[in-house]
């Protein structure tokens, strides 16, 4: 898979997500996400909003579903989403919901192994279970919280590797990569690369991120689509 630069548009109002996204596609962004608070602030509004914008762009919306796996993630196929996410701690029944409704709504699943007791075995049963693809993720509290207390704050590279080595569907390293980080994410095997808090938005306050992001992203764009033209 070549690789994508996906942005997560990890905003609360949908202007300010609208702005950002028609940046981060000039700069060469791939993908469009939108990020959990701004479905929290705007719901199927705003991946409707994201549609209409960006007719011909996968939009990943990021439910983080628990339950109630194949209504979620119809209505947001039905609103425009190309992609959902369903949690790996979530009831294997609640993840065949989910990829059963991506079957029959023409839409990809996006599996999440966050806070799994085994992070490997989590993206295993992901994959075993229909995914079509693994988002290993370290959680912006469990960061935060660990470092916090004094001890090093985990990341999503300490296993990033065993987990593509263990399955077969693209994966997405997710969790306070730095731009360095990111930009390796293809070289360790996983393709996907998503863009959000902290590289490109506050937070702390969960708005665009000072600075020249446009330029930012741009020289990220760059770097990440140079790997497939090393491949």
């Amino acid at each position: 898979m070549r690789p994508i630069v996906q942005i997560s548009l990890d905003l609360t109002n949908i202007t300010e997500a609208i702005e950002t996204a028609h940046m981060a596609m000039r700069a060469g962004v791939d993908w469009l996400e939108a990020g959990t608070p701004l479905i929290l602030a705007e719901g199927l509004h705003g991946v409707r909003a994201l549609r209409a914008e960006f007719p011909d762009t996968p939009i990943v919306a990021d439910l983080k579903t628990m339950d109630g796996g194949y209504l979620e993630a119809q209505m947001m196929a039905q609103a425009g989403a190309t992609h959902v996410v369903v949690m790996a701690r979530a009831h294997e029944e609640t993840i065949r919901c989910v990829v059963n409704a991506g079957r029959d709504f023409g839409v990809k699943v996006m599996g999440d192994n966050m806070v799994c007791p085994d992070m490997v075995d989590g993206a295993k049963w992901l994959e075993d279970l229909g995914c079509d693809f693994v988002i290993h993720h370290i959680g912006y509290d469990e960061r935060r919280g660990i470092a916090a207390r004094g001890s090093r704050m985990p990341s999503p590279m300490d296993q990033l590797r065993e987990v593509c080595d263990a399955v077969k569907v693209p994966v997405q390293a997710v969790g306070g990569l730095s731009i360095e980080q990111a930009i390796a994410c293809p070289a360790h095997g996983a393709p996907l690369v998503v863009l959000g808090a902290p590289l490109t938005i506050d937070a702390e306050s969960f708005k665009t991120a000072d600075g020249d992001l446009e330029s930012s992203l741009r020289m990220i764009c760059d770097a990440v689509h140079a790997h497939n033209d090393s491949a």
